[in-house]
């Protein structure tokens, strides 16, 4: 709604006859970058010994229109001694769909369980940026699992990290990007998108692990299991970015009662209250299938396009929810495609277990391709 009162106040400032800004609002505009601190442990202990600031840039959503999204920006106090510092994009995996739920908020009160991973790239130097992703932080429901919004919000928050002055972090710096599970969708998604939306970044390298790459298809999945909440969350995240979905208007009273209450919890709370339930029990249409559904999943998938940059794509054996059959098609994707893909089968036994195991794998991977050894590819 706030964006939507630009063409008032430009209106409003030119009948003043005031100066006009030096230019129109673009994504990865900073808007505003406070200063702010990381812990590593609840109750604010452990301070993570960094600058941080708290974003708000510009990015753009699904449909194309421009929007603010927040994250934050971690630089360690030393020095980088090998030219340029480099710069990460990090995508959180799935935190939930309340403002309280959003990485930089956790961050802040030191209950934020990826800063383990974040932490191996600021103990090597690097500069890092973490999105809250589109509505996860800032007015408006969370565009869940809206990968081209995901995406794009990550690439945004690089060229945001570049222009806060305080920072001192070069447009031309080196770039990784890197997420698991709903970071790992945004990753790649980053990773598709880059040539295109950010082509004067410069990207080398992407890791995703435990990637959603067919929502359908893990939707399907996930229906009647204990992870169900995830599906019916994404459901009210594409609802967000694509107004004609008018999810609402096809659940029974039950799911929108639901689905409401659902709407504002972090995702342990979300996977609690719908643990179990099928989208049958929520509609008495077959969602899925229905063709503006489809649509969207079809537009939301990913494999269609190969990225230009080098990938790193890990899958535990065991994930229960994501299926690594979604890792492996996507991954014979991008490989029939001629990208440059390393690929990871984790012998783990279950999502979370990939996250931990894959990660520091692909930290070191990121590292080397950010200092610039050339990438191979198991393809």
């Amino acid at each position: 709604m706030r964006l939507r009162l630009l063409p008032l106040i430009t209106l409003l400032v030119a009948s003043l006859g005031l100066a006009a800004p030096a230019h129109a609002a673009s994504a990865g505009d900073v808007i505003s970058a406070q200063p702010t601190t990381v812990y590593l442990a609840p109750g604010k202990l452990l301070e993570v010994p960094v600058d941080a600031w708290r974003l708000l840039y510009r990015s753009t959503s699904a449909t194309g229109g421009l929007n603010a999204v927040s994250g934050t920006l971690l630089v360690p106090k030393t020095d980088y001694p090998f030219g340029r510092r480099p710069i990460v994009g990090y995508a959180v995996g799935t935190h939930g769909m309340g403002d309280q739920c959003a990485p930089s908020t956790s961050m802040n009160e030191g209950r934020e369980a990826e800063l383990a991973l974040i932490s191996l790239f600021l103990l090597k130097g690097f500069a890092v940026a973490v999105t809250d992703y589109e509505g996860l932080g800032t007015p408006g429901t969370h565009t869940y699992m809206a990968g081209i919004s995901q995406g794009q919000a990550v690439l945004d928050s690089v060229r945001a990290a570049m222009r806060v002055p305080d920072a001192r972090l070069s447009a031309d710096a080196p770039v990784a990007i890197m997420g698991y599970s709903q970071g790992g969708s945004s990753a790649a998604w980053a990773a598709q998108l880059q040539s295109s939306y950010a082509p004067e970044l410069r990207v080398r390298g992407v890791a995703a692990g435990g990637v959603p790459a067919d929502l359908k298809a893990v939707a399907q999945h996930l229906d009647g299991s204990a992870s169900f909440g995830l599906a019916a969350a994404a459901g009210l995240g594409l609802d967000a970015a694509y107004p004609e979905l008018d999810l609402e208007a096809d659940l029974n009273e039950r799911g929108r009662a639901l689905l409401a209450d659902a709407a504002d919890d972090c995702v342990a709370e979300i996977n609690v209250k719908l643990a179990g339930l099928r989208f049958s029990d929520l509609s008495s249409l077959d969602l899925l299938n229905q063709p503006k559904w489809v649509a969207r999943l079809t537009e939301n998938r990913l494999g269609a396009a190969a990225p230009r940059v080098p990938v790193f794509l890990y899958h535990a054996q065991g994930d229960e929810i994501i299926p690594h059959s979604v890792g492996t098609t996507l991954r014979s994707q991008y490989c029939s495609a001629g990208a440059r893909v390393r690929w990871v089968s984790l012998p783990a036994g279950n999502h979370v277990l990939g996250a931990v195991k894959g990660g520091p794998l692909a930290v070191e991977w990121l590292a080397l391709r950010l200092l610039g050894v050339p990438a191979t590819s198991n393809c």
